[in-house]
């Protein structure tokens, strides 16, 4: 009679189960026990600790648990389910496109925080007709992440169902929350402070003489959009006790967060008497030149303009953008600090992280135009 070949040993390997309830019987007859003395001849551990780990017992070292995984890889065996499952150490990153360079400015960071804690970050990008936020969420937890953050997702939406993340909380993988927030989720958020952004703008033009003011951002149902009209609209009745109505209907125009954005909501702005724009992006107050520059007008000399972000590379645009700058750093530092709390069991309360912006000066803002004629 032919014996069967040991496992490890045949240069075809296939690939058998190992443990588990229901799953598949290994390719050889060979009894449990035989298979465990492979194991732990092959990791150069005892049958027990094979056993212990195979199980999910505790007691057993990180670098031994991961000798034996090892093994089990090695001699072509499935690791059991519950072992697949956030074993390697990798955290998903959702983000929208990447085509505005926030983004990855942010990625680079939690990038970097997460490997210098010794996990591996996995990016996963949304497109325009690519995969949805779901989508990208079911692929990293099948890959068994340890976590996911989520930066401008649908937590930002309030027409989205936030029952999503009620769901992905049931499947045991913790998550953080950055740019947007909804009390309709139990987890950590991480914010910039939207109003206090706008606050900084619009104060910086009032200074400088401005008192027709735009405001362009993006569709009203975001989070984030709705916190810059309102620290908008309170700091231009504020300081140039306009109504609240008036502001929102004549000075705040929405459009979509992009360089072409931007520039239909200026042109708008600008046939309303507009002589500075707060943009609620770079893209967009990227638009907002090229728009002003279509009227045969001058910026910052007919026309100031401010971003939002301080995007990579934004200082060094024509003219040098003034943008409140958000404090990419901080933020994703915090993203990063409070997902590993919830991974390592000691999750934060159900709270937002709001990290202060701060106003960068440079060339695109001037005294208004009516000002510079009087002096």
């Amino acid at each position: 009679m032919t014996q069967q070949p040991r496992a490890g040993r045949s240069s075809a390997r296939t690939r058998r189960s190992f443990g588990g309830q229901g799953e598949t019987r290994p390719v050889q007859s060979s009894p449990v026990t035989t298979r465990l003395a492979d194991i732990a001849a092959q990791a150069g551990v005892s049958e027990a600790t094979v056993s212990r780990v195979l199980n999910g017992k505790p007691g057993v070292a990180a670098t031994t648990r991961q000798s034996v995984l090892a093994a089990l890889d090695v001699l072509g065996y499935e690791r059991p389910v519950r072992l697949r499952q956030r074993s390697e150490g990798l955290v998903g990153l959702i983000t929208p496109e990447l085509e505005n360079p926030i983004f990855p400015a942010l990625a680079q960071v939690i990038g970097q925080a997460l490997t210098r804690q010794g996990y591996t970050p996995v990016l996963a990008t949304q497109t325009p007709g690519g995969s949805t936020e779901d989508e990208l969420t079911e692929m990293l937890v099948d890959r068994g992440v340890a976590g996911i953050i989520f930066v401008s997702g649908l937590h930002a939406d309030t027409s989205a169902d936030m029952q999503r993340y009620e769901q992905l909380r049931g499947q045991g993988v913790p998550f953080v929350l950055v740019d947007g927030f909804s009390p309709k989720v139990q987890a950590p958020f991480i914010s910039p402070d939207d109003r206090a952004a706008m606050a900084l703008a619009v104060t910086h033009l009032v200074s400088l003489g401005h008192t027709n003011i735009g405001l362009a951002l993006g569709p009203k149902r975001f989070v984030p959009v709705q916190r810059k009209i309102e620290g908008f609209v309170r700091t231009m009745q504020d300081l140039l006790s306009l109504t609240s109505a008036d502001i929102e209907e004549r000075l705040v125009q929405h459009s979509l967060y992009t360089l072409e954005g931007g520039q239909a909501a200026t042109a708008a702005l600008i046939d309303r008497g507009c002589t500075a724009i707060v943009c609620a992006s770079d893209m967009m107050a990227l638009g907002a030149i090229r728009a002003a520059r279509q009227r045969g007008l001058e910026v910052p000399k007919d026309i100031s303009v401010v971003g939002f972000d301080d995007s990579p590379l934004i200082a060094f645009t024509d003219p040098p953008l003034t943008t409140v700058r958000k404090p990419v750093p901080a933020m994703g530092q915090a993203a990063v600090r409070t997902l590993l709390e919830e991974i390592g069991g000691t999750p934060a309360p159900h709270s937002e992280f709001v990290f202060m912006p701060e106003l960068v000066v440079r060339g695109s803002t001037a005294s208004a135009p009516g000002d510079r004629n009087r002096t």
